[in-house]
This record gives C-alpha cells, sequence and structure tokens, in this order.
C-alpha cells in the first residue's frame, strides 16, 4: 500500500500531467499511434515490413508487442485510433487515450523507485529523490508533453538496478535483457552489466575459515555462467525468435538500427560533438563568413559533414565511445568490484560515455544518466563532490530540454516546471554531512546554474531577429554550447569523484 507521502507525490503528479493533455505533442504522438495501428491491424509478418507510413515500426519486439495491448484498449476506446489509413488521427479522444497510456505506464517507475527506496532503508533523502525523479521535468517535458514512454522504460531499468542493490544479480542481468527488448538504446550500459554479472555472479570464488579466498570453483562458476546464458537467452528468443523462423533478421536490424543519420541531430545534444559543431560553426564564420553557414554541421537524416573540421566517421565515435568507458569498467575490475553501488556507478559512467561520444545522440538520451545517478544519491548518503555534480547535470540536462518545446504555450509551464523543480532539488538535497546541493556549490558552479536564466531570457524571450539578425541557428546553438559545458564538466567530476575513494 503507498503511505500518505506517496499519495501525495502521485497525486500531484496526476495533476500535472491531467493539466498538459492540451498541450503541444511532437511527431512521436503519430508515431505511436501508428504503431498501435501497425500491431492490432498487420499479422505478425507484416509489423517490420509495413511502411504505409513514414512512422515505421522501429523499436525490439517487446515494445511492439506493448503496443498490441495498448491497441487492444484502444480499440474499444476509440476504433479510429488503430485505423492503419488514419494517418494524423488525433481527436480528442485520441489525445486522451494516448496521454493516459503514458501516466498510467509510468506507475512501473513509480513502483520501482519505491523498491529502492525500501532497500535504502525508508530514508528520507532516498523519499525526497524519489519523488524528484518521478516528478523529473526530463519525464514531464519528453512524456507528457514531447510524448513517450521513457517513464515505463525506465521504470524496468530501476528495477534492474534495485535488484543488483538487493545482490540478486540474475534477477538483476534477467530484467537488463527484458529491458534490451523492450528499447535497444539501453544497450550502451551493458558492458557495465555484463562486467559485473561476470565478476560478482558467475565467478565463483571458495573460501577458508578464516574468509580468505582459497580457490575458484569452476563447476559452480560455470553452472552459474550457464544459469545466467539461458535466462539471457531465453528472452530474446521470446522476443526475437519469431522474427527469425519468418526471415526477417535482416529487415528487424535495419530498422532497429538505421545508420543512415548524421553525427548530430537537428537540435545539437549538449555533449563533446555539440561543442564540435559550435567550434566548426565558429571557425566557418571567421574563415568563410556568413556564407558558408548553410553548408555546415546538418545531420536531421543525411550526413553530417563540417566546413573547417574534419568530418566524423560512425567508427571513430564508436572508438571514442570505448575509450570513454574504460573509466567505467575499471570501476568495475579495480575499485571494490563486489559492491553494488559501484555497479550503478559504472553504469552512470557507461550511459555518460555514450552520451558525450555516440552518434546521433538525442538531447532527451540525458534521462539515461540522470535515473541511475539519483540511485545512487539515494541509495547512499552521496559525498559533496557527487551532490554538486548531480546538481549541476540536473539542470544543464533538464534545460537542454527546452528547445523540444517550442510553442508559446508551452513556454509558462516548461519555465515553471524547471525553476521549482530546481528549487526543490538545490534546496532539499543534501550531502553526507547535511550540506544542501546549493551550498555544496562553488561560486564559480553557482554563477552557472544561475546563468541558464540568463540564457533563457536571451534564447527564449528576447526577439531573435533583434539579436541575431541572420544568424538564425544561434539561440539554438546557444543552449546547445551552454548546457554541454555543464555536462561535459559533470562527466570529469564524476570520474575524478567515483575513483577518489
Amino acid at each position: 500500500m503507498l503511505d500518505a507521502d506517496e499519495l501525495a507525490v502521485l497525486a500531484v503528479g496526476l495533476c500535472i500531467k491531467l493539466l498538459l493533455w492540451p498541450a503541444y505533442h511532437s511527431t512521436d504522438f503519430e508515431v505511436h499511434r501508428n504503431w498501435l495501428a501497425i500491431t492490432h491491424t498487420q499479422p505478425l509478418a507484416r509489423w517490420y515490413v509495413e511502411d504505409r507510413s513514414e512512422w515505421t515500426l522501429d523499436y525490439p519486439p517487446f515494445f511492439a508487442w506493448f503496443e498490441w495491448v495498448l491497441s487492444l484498449v484502444a480499440e474499444r476506446w476509440d476504433p479510429h485510433i488503430v485505423d492503419i489509413d488514419g494517418l494524423g488521427y488525433a481527436s480528442g479522444s485520441c489525445v486522451a487515450f494516448q496521454r493516459l497510456s503514458v501516466a498510467v505506464s509510468e506507475l512501473v517507475l513509480l513502483a520501482a523507485l519505491r523498491r529502492v527506496v525500501r532497500v535504502s532503508g525508508h530514508s528520507v533523502q532516498s523519499r525526497i529523490v524519489a519523488a524528484l525523479t518521478f516528478l523529473s521535468p526530463g519525464l514531464v517535458f519528453v512524456d507528457h508533453i514531447h510524448f513517450q514512454y521513457n517513464g515505463f522504460l525506465f521504470g524496468i531499468l530501476v528495477y534492474s538496478l534495485a535488484f543488483a542493490l538487493e545482490r540478486r544479480n540474475l534477477l538483476a542481468g534477467t530484467m537488463f535483457a527484458v529491458l534490451l527488448c523492450f528499447k535497444h538504446i539501453y544497450m550502451y550500459i551493458a558492458p557495465a552489466y555484463f562486467l559485473y554479472l561476470l565478476l560478482n555472479y558467475c565467478y565463483v570464488v571458495r573460501r577458508d575459515s578464516q574468509g580468505r579466498k582459497s580457490r575458484v570453483d569452476f563447476w559452480a562458476s560455470g553452472l552459474r555462467l550457464a544459469r545466467l546464458g539461458l535466462a539471457v537467452t531465453l528472452v530474446f528468443a521470446v522476443a526475437f525468435g519469431p522474427f527469425v523462423v519468418l526471415g526477417q533478421t535482416q529487415q528487424l536490424v535495419s530498422r532497429l538500427f538505421p545508420f543512415k543519420r548524421g553525427l548530430c541531430h537537428a537540435f545539437w545534444a549538449p555533449n563533446f560533438w555539440a561543442l564540435y559543431a559550435a567550434a566548426d560553426r565558429a571557425l566557418s564564420i571567421l574563415t568563410v563568413g556568413s556564407a558558408g553557414i548553410g553548408s555546415t554541421t546538418r545531420g536531421l537524416v543525411g550526413d553530417t559533414s563540417f566546413a573547417v573540421l574534419p568530418d566524423v566517421t560512425p567508427m571513430a565515435t564508436f572508438a571514442a565511445t570505448l575509450c570513454a568507458q574504460v573509466p567505467a569498467l575499471l570501476l568495475i575490475l579495480v575499485k571494490r568490484p563486489h559492491s553494488p553501488l559501484r555497479f550503478i556507478e559504472a553504469v552512470v559512467l557507461c550511459a555518460f560515455a555514450s552520451f558525450m561520444f555516440g552518434w546521433h545522440v538525442h538531447e532527451k538520451a540525458v534521462m539515461l544518466i540522470l535515473v541511475p545517478l539519483s540511485l545512487l544519491v539515494m541509495a547512499s548518503p552521496p559525498r559533496r563532490r557527487t551532490v554538486r555534480m548531480f546538481a549541476i547535470l540536473s539542470v544543464a540536462g533538464y534545460c537542454s530540454l527546452f528547445p523540444l518545446l517550442f510553442g508559446t504555450q508551452e513556454l509558462v509551464v516548461k519555465t515553471t516546471a524547471m525553476l521549482l523543480w530546481s528549487t526543490l532539488c538545490l534546496a532539499l538535497l543534501r550531502s553526507v554531512d547535511g550540506t544542501s546541493s546549493w551550498r555544496c556549490l562553488t561560486t564559480v558552479e553557482r554563477a552557472y546554474v544561475v546563468g541558464h536564466v540568463v540564457l533563457f531570457c536571451v534564447t527564449e524571450i528576447a526577439p531573435a531577429a533583434m539579436l541575431f539578425g541572420r544568424l538564425q541557428f544561434l539561440p539554438l546553438a546557444l543552449v546547445s554550447v551552454h548546457t554541454a559545458v555543464g555536462v561535459s564538466y559533470a562527466w570529469l567530476g564524476l570520474v575524478g569523484d567515483f575513483f577518489s575513494y
């Protein structure tokens, strides 16, 4: 049963989501409506082949089955929702159904956070961070306005990490395999899972009467490896097996991994490549003049090209991501390899590496860092530097999502949500010595956080034509660069923090 505090969080969240129903929604709204229609009206063999709409199914099979379950309800709610030819259908009943489906599915995240709170001993800090995570601006902006199902998916991830905190490693690994079959973006943190499970579940060492390591039990280790391999194989067999039997393996792979997209999204995610692209723009203006602006750093669908700096290939980003993930794996290998908290730190750094250096990263992917990082703050009293980096990353990461909501009617919503959440986070979140996160920040870090207010006024309120003239790309570039500085700083700070003890 939910206690009074949890009911209050749920009620607040529900009120916010109900108020946002009439708000803008992106093309992702039609994407998911079309997926409801595909899974409901087409046979299984057509799910990853159907292409009457440009919004083809490109998530793994478990998510397709999730859409199929929703479509059964949608048909009774409003049959037009699952009309395969009803492209662009967005009646009031359709909007209500899809908004409600996001809110209901997000209860998985609430249940998972409650589990982490229980593991953390029901501390006040863990309950505050759980509430802040469930009501985060990222989920409000991306799921309940822009329209996606990230809360549901993060709920599965949090369950997996909660099982790891409980040292139920087989269940943690199996749950992660299930998550990969819902959305494959989580494969970026798979190296941390692989190494941790290998060392802490599969590798069995017998100890003598004094507790010292005696010998490796190869039989027990092999048995556990087989058990884990069987569990993961069964999950993937259930998900992908039917499509392999149908001979659609290549088709499925082409849908899941569309490599024809460019390095940067249309709006640069706040990572290393945003700084790289901004440097190219600046050099282009200095060396070529404003006439060269139009030919640089495009990347919505086609290949990204740069005017001055060398172009970046997918293999280069892959190599950079692998190199950046080395510290995460060293945490497991060297720094207290049997600690579940070390494992979650490694998950955070793996997610960070893929966000900083990955190919065609979306700004929304910053939540893949923030959600597991919030569990670290929940599960144990955080060090001062951890609190500082969490605060900076949260503000920068969530502010980087502002360009997703470009309508004037969303201006008040996103501003109010961000100010309230940031104030609560900076005031209520405390380090191990009881210092608030705002007081943990240095003077320079405080100036950077407050600088987001200036950035907002310049890019969202001031008249763009008067300030930027022909440089119409500059407001978005300023948001990307400013937030990328904070995200990069937080990455370096967390690497130093995790290796400092």
